[in-house]
């Protein structure tokens, strides 16, 4: 990449990691490349871009009305690349694909290893978010594409893939892992553990269909922190069924009275311009 890229390059990854190190970290540089960048290009254009400070960095008034700029010439430059990489026959190439923790642990490695076998000089950034910060991602071009809980934003390409069950989770001796199912009523009497985080709350919304509230004790969106709250006896909670794969807790996963399901779908901002290397990653998407 030209330097003067590279400098823009650094420029708009900083504004987006908020610091100078979280930058280096991402682009492979050292913390004082980047600032040293950063400040070439300040030189240059006899212009502030940033304010430094403890808690990091910000923009100025006039890096905030060049930000878009940089941006598109970063994009543009992307754009190039890909149509490069299509001509040389998909030899080099990124796909940053943002994730939650279910599908990183269960549908990507076997994605990834069908993919890589056939395509072994292409790299992956994988970014782990809830819901929202990956719509966010998909809209602002941090992810090329994304997997993510449907519907999603009216404007993006999406592909349905599966209807992911919900569960209710409870301890081994847990009166109600006796039952077939278990009347969802009855988690309400129970301190529960919601999985949520983010403005789609998937969960929250199947007590409100049912008119009921939880006695929410604990919340989080770590998986795997809810499902050893649970094993400990401290609530009972509902995760989807995606996530309960292999686990190592020794816990009870029953279905619900009231079925409910999550729908997970394959997210790009725009199938036709998306890169030659994430429309060859679609056809592996079978392989989860």
């Amino acid at each position: 990449m030209d330097m003067n890229l590279q400098k823009c390059l650094s420029f708009v990854k900083t504004v987006e990691c908020g610091s100078f190190t979280k930058a280096a970290e991402m682009l492979s540089y050292s913390q004082s490349s980047i600032s040293r960048m950063i400040a070439d290009l300040e030189k240059e254009w006899n212009i502030t871009l940033l304010e430094r400070g403890v808690g990091g960095v910000k923009l100025t008034s006039d890096g905030t009305k060049l930000l878009p700029y940089a941006k598109s010439v970063i994009t543009e430059y992307e754009k190039l690349q890909m149509e490069i990489d299509e001509l040389n026959g998909l030899q080099s190439g990124l796909i940053r694909i943002g994730t939650f923790s279910s599908v990183a642990t269960h549908w990507l490695p076997n994605i990834i290893k069908a993919f890589q076998k056939d395509y072994p000089n292409i790299d992956y950034e994988l970014l782990l978010g809830d819901y929202t910060e990956i719509d966010k991602w998909i809209e602002e071009g941090r992810v090329d594409c994304g997997f993510n809980r449907l519907p999603t934003n009216s404007e993006f390409d999406s592909i349905m893939l599966e209807q992911d069950k919900l569960l209710a989770i409870l301890p081994t001796d847990h009166p109600l892992a006796k039952l077939d199912k278990v009347p969802i009523e009855e988690l309400c009497n129970e301190p529960f553990m919601l999985l949520e985080k983010g403005a789609k709350a998937e969960i929250s919304a199947i007590f409100e269909r049912n008119n009921l509230k939880p006695n929410v004790k604990f919340t989080t969106w770590d998986d795997y922190a809810v499902m050893s709250m649970v094993e400990s006896g401290l609530g009972v909670s509902i995760l989807p069924q995606l996530i309960l794969k292999k686990v190592p807790y020794n816990i009870v996963a029953k279905e619900l009275d009231v079925p409910a399901f999550r729908e997970i779908g394959f997210t790009m901002r725009n199938r036709k311009t998306a890169s030659i290397a994430v429309r060859r990653f679609i056809d592996y998407l079978h392989l989860r």
